[in-house]
């Protein structure tokens, strides 16, 4: 029973990882945008019309320059939310999807864990204390 719910749960935070997706600005349409977090109906309708007008952006710096309103400060913001440019983090900023996969690293270690303590402790003689 411990097992089925300890599995279930590593199940659930393993899907979250399928959550924090990241969005390509080249790629997207308006609703990916808006799912960003600090990217809103006006923001996407922005970018949505710079890359129809102008093309793909090539890089981090050519999307700051090419949209008013995303700065240094913005553009951190948006690539730790998972917005990518080229399929690209900014450099030096930790996504979410990354973040995500070190949580589930450390869950299915955790499942692994309990599975091999309630082995252990289904093995023991009923008359030998454990700490």
């Amino acid at each position: 029973m411990f097992k089925k719910i300890l599995l279930t749960i590593a199940g659930m935070i393993v899907t979250m990882g399928f959550a924090f997706a990241d969005v390509d600005v080249n790629k997207a349409d308006q609703a990916a945008l808006d799912g960003i977090k600090g990217i809103g109906p006006a923001k996407s309708k922005l970018i949505l019309a710079e890359r129809t007008k102008n093309g793909n952006f090539k890089d981090w710096s050519d999307f700051q320059t090419r949209v008013k309103g995303i700065g240094d400060k913005n553009s951190v913001a948006l690539s730790a939310a998972g917005l990518t440019v080229n399929g690209q983090a900014k450099p030096g900023v930790a996504t979410k999807s990354a973040t995500a996969d070190k949580v589930v690293t450390k869950a299915v270690k955790v499942d692994a864990s309990a599975a091999v303590a309630s082995a252990s402790a289904k093995a023991l003689p009923k008359d030998v204390k454990t700490k």
